[in-house]
């Protein structure tokens, strides 16, 4: 007897039960897929999760697209230390929901977030729209990219955070940093300003922010750390100088630390001014200079490489191992041949003056004794030609406006150090300085001031070069530490 023919109908019944068993094994996997894919895609309005790799940067609301393939539990996060961590700042996240710096739907980032513990800690305080972004990636909480140009478009994030460690060109994260946020959005930092000047130095550079409040904490090793809440607004740039400049009061305080000015002319300025260097109270040496953008060192009237560029500030100034952009100016050609093999220094061959004009350089000598090239004499601008019976030894030379090139090169987020030995032309240079708002720009500054000092070789006498006398000096340096200016005395 013949076996019976299964009917078409259940034939059918079979076949669809077994392409719906397919299907649902599939969504299943499907579903899996698109669970594992990683934090980072959760709040991304593209499928994320068909690629392995998206760029990074988009329009509209996109944000964070990172793909993922078969994601794992790194070891890392297993560990007591990385749990302790993100407890850390997982109460930090909490007071600045509490404060209303930081909304559940905020589109978050974590700037230099090295393992991710942070942006792990924004997520479970259900900040889920939150990223990190490191050098390293580290999937699914952090994605690789500098921190001074973020993946993201310009005002894309409602918050920012960072844990500065000290940073190489702070003013191009802070640059990126206004560029991402949103208007009205909140940046907070964890820096390790210890003085007034580092902390004042690092809001400086938020030129689109405002201070809404900081205070003094406990970082995750007990080490002290500043907390930094700052809110993007609309906010003019500084840009150029105008004529008046106000020197902010942190600067002030710096000078109330420094060495006392010499009140007293000394009988023998050639021992006690030296002398006098050795109690100088650096700048760097009482404040971190760390938040700036740039490190500038001018030498005017430098003569050659060793007479204070080498000598002293390459060998002694205590740089905090900061590389500094080094101007030598000197209107002396004696000189000129030398710089040319000097790396990283930039001559400029003219003399620092009020306006941009021709001057008379006038080469000194005791008289009687000839000068040779190789033994020249320390050298006077002016600005008429001087009556002298030395006439061979007056050149012309070009001078230029000291001040408005000090303001074209340097900017207020910048260090900047003058040493300024210009043999009398300081009495005209210092209050154009002032007068221009260029003095703001200066940091410290190391000034020898000439005047009818006693002489060394003539008991008694005074040295006819100068006019001016010491009590115009110490005038002139008062003067600039009322301004706000940290002067040194120099000899």
């Amino acid at each position: 007897m013949d076996p019976p023919v299964p009917k078409p109908t259940t034939l059918r019944n079979i076949l669809v039960r077994l392409l719906t068993f397919g299907i649902l094994v599939l969504a299943v996997r499907f579903a899996c897929l698109i669970t594992l894919a990683g934090e980072s895609c959760r709040y991304n309005n593209d499928l994320c999760f068909f690629h392995d790799n998206l760029k990074f940067r988009g329009g509209g609301e996109t944000l964070f697209v990172r793909g993922s393939g078969r994601p794992r539990v790194p070891e890392l996060w297993t560990t007591k230390k990385w749990r302790r961590t993100v407890d850390y700042y997982s109460a930090i996240f909490q007071d600045l929901i509490a404060e209303g710096f930081l909304l559940p739907n905020s589109k978050a980032l974590c700037v230099e977030a090295l393992a991710g513990e942070d942006v792990l800690a924004l997520q479970e305080n259900g900040v889920v729209n939150s990223i990190g972004v490191s050098e390293n990636a580290s999937p699914p909480l952090i994605v690789s990219a500098s921190n001074r140009r973020h993946p993201f478009g310009e005002s894309s994030l409602d918050f920012e955070f960072s844990r500065l460690n000290p940073l190489g060109r702070p003013a191009e994260f802070s640059d990126e940093v206004c560029r991402t946020l949103k208007q009205g959005g909140f940046f907070v930092a964890h820096i390790a300003a210890k003085d007034s000047y580092g902390f004042n130095s690092f809001l400086e550079l938020f030129s689109c922010c405002r201070l809404v409040r900081s205070r003094d904490m406990d970082g995750l090793d007990t080490t002290p750390v500043r907390e930094i809440v700052m809110k993007k607004e609309n906010r003019l740039q500084s840009g150029n100088l105008g004529n008046k400049c106000s020197v902010p009061g942190y600067k002030r305080e710096i000078i109330r630390e420094a060495e006392a000015l010499m009140e007293e002319e000394p009988k023998k300025p050639w021992i006690a001014l030296k002398r006098n260097l050795k109690k100088v109270k650096y700048l760097t040496s009482m404040a971190d200079v760390s938040y700036k953008q740039r490190y500038v060192y001018v030498d005017v009237g430098a003569r050659n490489y060793g007479s204070s560029i080498g000598s002293w500030f390459e060998k002694t100034y205590p740089k905090q191992n900061k590389s500094f952009e080094i101007y030598a100016i000197e209107a002396d050609k004696t000189f000129h041949k030398e710089y040319r093999n000097k790396k990283g220094v930039t001559l400029l061959p003219y003399a620092a003056w009020v306006r941009n004009e021709t001057l008379f350089f006038e080469i000194t000598r005791d008289p009687g004794k000839k000068i040779v090239e190789k033994c020249r004499g320390m050298g006077r601008v002016q600005s008429v030609r001087p009556s002298s019976n030395y006439g061979d030894n007056v050149d012309k030379i070009e001078g230029f406006d000291f001040a408005e090139w000090l303001k074209s090169v340097v900017s207020e987020r910048d260090f900047v150090v003058v040493k300024m030995d210009v043999e009398g032309a300081e009495f005209h240079l210092i209050p154009k300085l002032i007068e221009s708002g260029a003095i703001c720009l200066i940091d410290e500054i190391f000034l020898e001031c000439h005047y009818n000092r006693w002489q060394k070789c003539c008991s008694g006498q005074r040295s006819p070069k100068f006019k001016k006398t010491y009590g115009q000096c110490l005038e002139l340096f008062t003067k600039l530490r009322e301004n706000g200016v940290l002067v040194h005395q120099w000899w």
